[in-house]
């Protein structure tokens, strides 16, 4: 089983001890070998792997490599690629084969790196457990009657099990730091517009935000180098200056001050993540970081604004899944208005349909102004608490849940407990903040647990230089599933 980090495996390529072809077929190879225990990857091609690779090789003989050049990465199936099928793991696209490519999947193939494949996620990036895939579940790496998180549980799954060495995923409402935390990863979700959007199937598109999953958060810094930049093609993409997200990896943690937000530290977490979070307080107080206590109290208060705005974008953005242009089409109808109907009905999976239903509610007559447009306030107070936190400390320390993983089937009769899970990451999206998660211990039963780190806007360096300090002084992030 290839055991390289994303940094080991350029060190490899650079040096020439490893083609990029050789280094593809080691990570095919455990693919097939264990991907069926999994369900991490749910697309590949093997030829299309090492042809890329064989460029990547072409490119390093020649001496114009870029340092990513030849490193194998999975793509969350949300991200368009020419030519690969991007299904979003739902039947709605099971047929969909995408005609143009996602920029920062772009970005990470102009720099030479060689896809893998396409990695399971829950439909349309709706799911804490990803439970709601098309193509089922995908199981946690360290405990296969477990989770793997959401809705990035296959881009987690695929690393936390060595079966690549990084991988995208896209973060709406917490879906690659809890996936992350869950199987024991780093996983950052980067300032909403610092990666551009554009070619991201959109579940939410003011929450939906891309970002590296990795064994190290050196590994992300060196993926977001490649992945950020300004999208003319993305509305929301941000216009500024390129940044070196690794220029803090080296910087000390003393007298940095890590805030402590009192709603996130309460009796709801259980045992195993309150033992996280004081390992991570330990190791931040060795390294001489001061803690302070902060609050953030509209908390409670993100679970519902979240699920009004981001359900309302939902119900607007898959509208335009209805049998017409591309997708799946019902083959049994009378009229136009039974094909719509009857497609959308066989095409969406229960949670799809579930969030449709709440978004079209919320922005229909009579309850938009009740529903859509307090939701919106109550975002603005929650950025604001975030600002006035901000002011007493420079990082924010908390937990991405309030468990461990829980068992496959656990949450699937209770949705609304299934959203509470999210307590602790979907106010960062409700803000637009970068947020990361990183291990920092194991549960009673043997299952990672992370914890979160929340830096201010654009902070990105600072929280990947904790992160990169605090791992330097541990070994969580080097268990792998035994």
């Amino acid at each position: 089983m290839p055991t390289y980090t994303l940094k080991q495996a350029s060190e490899l390529l650079q040096s020439k001890k490893i083609s990029a072809v050789e280094l593809a077929s080691e990570y095919l190879n455990a693919i097939e070998a264990q991907n069926a225990a999994i369900n991490a990857y749910i697309t590949l091609d093997k030829d299309k792997t090492l042809a890329e690779a064989a460029a990547a090789d072409a490119r390093l003989a020649q001496g114009n490599a870029h340092a990513l050049t030849g490193v194998p990465i999975a793509f969350k199936d949300i991200f368009c690629q020419t030519g690969w099928r991007t299904a979003c793991a739902s039947k709605m696209l099971d047929n969909f084969i995408a005609p143009y490519t996602a920029t920062v999947v772009q970005n990470v193939l102009n720099d030479g790196m060689v896809t893998l494949g396409r990695v399971n996620m829950d439909e349309f990036a709706m799911g804490s457990t990803n439970e709601s895939s098309f193509y089922g579940a995908t199981h946690n790496p360290f405990n296969v009657q477990h989770v793997a998180g959401g809705s990035s549980g296959g881009s987690a799954a695929a690393v936390a099990a060595r079966l690549a060495p990084a991988a995208f995923g896209s973060d709406t409402g917490g879906s690659i730091r809890q996936p992350a935390s869950h199987c024991g990863i780093t996983g950052l979700k980067p300032t909403y517009g610092v990666v551009s959007r554009f070619g991201m199937i959109a579940y939410a598109s003011s929450f939906d935000q891309a970002g590296p999953m990795a064994q190290t958060a050196e590994d992300c810094a060196i993926l977001l180098n490649s992945m950020a930049g300004f999208d003319e093609r993305d509305s929301t993409s941000l216009e500024r200056e390129k940044e070196d997200y690794t220029r803090d990896l080296n910087q000390s943690l003393k007298g940095l001050k890590i805030g402590l937000p009192n709603e996130y530290f309460t009796a709801n977490n259980s045992a195993d993540v309150q033992a996280a979070l004081n390992n991570a307080i330990e190791l931040l107080k060795q390294q001489g970081a001061e803690l302070v206590e902060v609050s953030l109290p509209q908390t409670e208060l993100s679970i519902p604004a979240y699920y009004v705005l981001a359900s309302a974008e939902a119900s607007t953005n898959l509208s335009r899944y209805d049998g017409v242009r591309y997708g799946h089409r019902a083959s049994q109808f009378k009229d136009l208005e039974e094909m719509y109907a009857n497609t959308r009905a066989e095409g969406f999976g229960a949670e799809v349909k579930r969030r449709i239903m709440i978004g079209t509610y919320v922005l229909s007559h009579g309850y938009y102004d009740a529903y859509y447009l307090k939701a919106q306030k109550l975002r603005r107070l929650v950025a604001n608490d975030f600002q006035a936190a901000f002011e007493k400390c420079d990082v924010i320390l908390a937990p991405n849940a309030p468990t461990a993983a829980p068992k496959l089937g656990e949450l699937n009769s209770d949705p609304i407990q299934a959203y509470l899970s999210d307590i602790y990451t979907i106010a960062v999206n409700l803000a637009g903040l970068p947020a990361l998660s990183l291990p920092a211990g194991f549960s009673a039963n043997g299952l990672p647990i992370g914890v979160q780190l929340i830096g201010n806007y654009f902070r990105e360096s600072q929280i990947l230089g904790v992160a990169h300090q605090m791992q330097l002084a541990s070994d969580w992030h080097t268990k792998t599933p035994t």
